[in-house]
């Protein structure tokens, strides 16, 4: 790609275009000063922690032949190109530099609060077992022609899901596409074939401001769909039956998922102790017999099954893969320990998904369980009531402790855990702000029969350190939860 093309590619995003732009050959793009190497295009983007226009200099010693930013009166000495949205101007770039890879690939953005991992993890059993390669983009990491590789948002820019598709063979891409990601056109250019809508519950009002907000935030999805795309909705949930009414009218093709006779696809009976899912859909009866639990799962399940249908994939073939899939790591993992106990992880950390994760263990739990959460700080606060009150209500026991701070101090963490509790916990509850030690004495706590139920971080690691935990239970649980900084 040339630098003298630039013009032509962002006459409309372009504040003011330069004249004269020179005819070298951009050798790689980037918006991390780490990255560059000579005769990249470096973006610089403002983030929410660093501004990526502090950096200019230091790409252009390291041989930026150019630079692409949002400021004004920028003095460097290589051509700037001031443009409106920095992160648009970098998603439409990046198609044209790696040659529109997804163009030829079947393109599934799946959106919503909570479900977005399982159900894409889901599609990609269902694909694979019929015999479909499929790349999947998400928060548990990106995986591309069966190769695994970190991941650092929800949703990756997409630069780097171009950088991917460039040397990728499969024939599908599942994306999970956060509010943020939609918000900040971080997946700018990508058109989707199918887009799928799992729910939406309290959560990231910090950012968005209201339910509204967030709403339209993730419906701008399905004005990605590509002229005949189709959108798949959970219309068991008001936002859903909100998402697939306005879309009816703006003529959106889309497939309903709900319980009821009216809906496309329909949960029609769950037994979670046989492990027994009986769908509907065009009045013939599906049995699935699916190794994961939980009523919001079977949403999760039909929300695929709905998905790969549409596709031509048989039947049994996803009776198959739903026998086999067994979870995603941080969703909901459940792992046994001596004495007959049972510990889960879970990611939940929203009232309607802490809601869902507590009542399949209560429908699973013969003895007692111990719930163990916390909060992050600088994030939806209004949610934090809530929480406490779905824990106080389902579990026997709960322990609130400590979580990311992110920009909040360790001290001013506890004491708002510690009024939390005095607000709106109840008498089964406490805190233990270390986290490993809360969990350990969870641990100690649980009897034969007894759950241990830890959610809020999946398998992500820890932003702070904790004690190294004194017992073989409890060490084992830390390295499940990969939350074990050793000190």
């Amino acid at each position: 790609m040339k630098l003298d093309r630039i013009n032509h590619i962002l006459k409309e995003e372009a504040v003011a275009l330069l004249d004269g732009l020179p005819n070298v050959t951009i050798k790689g793009i980037t918006y991390n000063s780490q990255e560059v190497k000579a005769g990249y295009l470096f973006f610089a983007i403002e983030g929410y922690q660093r501004d990526g226009h502090e950096y200019i200099q230091d790409a252009v010693g390291k041989g930026a032949v150019a630079v692409i930013g949002e400021q004004e009166d920028v003095e460097v000495s290589v051509p700037y190109i001031q443009v409106a949205d920095g992160r648009r101007a970098l998603s439409i770039i990046s198609d044209y530099y790696y040659g529109f890879p997804a163009a030829d690939k079947t393109v599934i953005g799946v959106t919503g609060t909570n479900g977005k991992t399982t159900t894409g993890h889901l599609l990609k059993s269902m694909f694979e077992e019929g015999g479909v390669s499929c790349a999947l983009f998400g928060s548990t990491g990106n995986i591309v022609n069966k190769e695994k590789h970190p991941a650092g948002n929800t949703t990756p820019t997409l630069l780097e899901i171009n950088r991917l598709l460039a040397v990728s063979d499969d024939e599908v891409v599942i994306v999970e596409v956060s509010s943020h990601a939609l918000t900040q056109h971080r997946v700018e250019g990508l058109v989707f074939d199918y887009a799928l809508f799992t729910n939406l519950s309290h959560d990231h009002l910090d950012y968005h401001g209201s339910m509204d907000n967030y709403f339209a935030a993730k419906k701008k999805l399905f004005r990605m769909l590509k002229k005949n795309g189709k959108g798949v909705i959970n219309t068991q949930n008001e936002w859903g039956e909100k998402l697939a009414g306005e879309l009816r009218k703006e003529n959106t093709s889309i497939v309903s998922v709900g319980a009821g006779e009216d809906s496309d696809v329909s949960i029609s009976e769950y037994d979670g102790e046989a492990g027994e899912l009986h769908l509907r859909h065009n009045g013939k009866g599906i049995f699935l017999e699916p190794s994961v639990a939980g009523i919001h799962n079977m949403y999760n399940i039909a929300m695929a099954y709905s998905t790969v249908k549409l596709m031509g994939i048989e039947e049994e073939t996803v009776a198959r893969a739903v026998a086999g899939f067994k979870g995603v790591e941080g969703r909901f993992s459940v792992h046994y320990l001596s004495g007959d106990r049972t510990v889960a992880v879970d990611y939940a950390h929203t009232p309607d998904a802490l809601y869902h994760s507590l009542e399949t263990v209560r429908s699973q739990c013969s003895g007692k369980f111990i719930h163990l959460f916390g909060f992050r700080g600088d994030r939806d606060e209004e949610k934090r009531e809530e929480m406490i009150t779905v824990s106080a209500r389902m579990s026997d026991q709960y322990i609130l402790t400590l979580d990311d701070l992110n920009s909040i101090s360790k001290e001013e963490m506890e004491q708002t855990l510690y009024e939390l509790q005095r607000r709106y916990g109840r008498e089964n509850g406490e805190v233990i702000p270390d986290r490993t030690l809360a969990i350990e004495e969870a641990l100690i706590r649980s009897g034969e029969k007894d759950w241990v139920v830890i959610t809020g971080k999946g398998e992500e690691s820890y932003q702070q350190e904790y004690h190294y935990p004194a017992s073989t239970d409890a060490e084992t649980v830390f390295y499940l939860e990969k939350s074990i900084t050793r000190r």
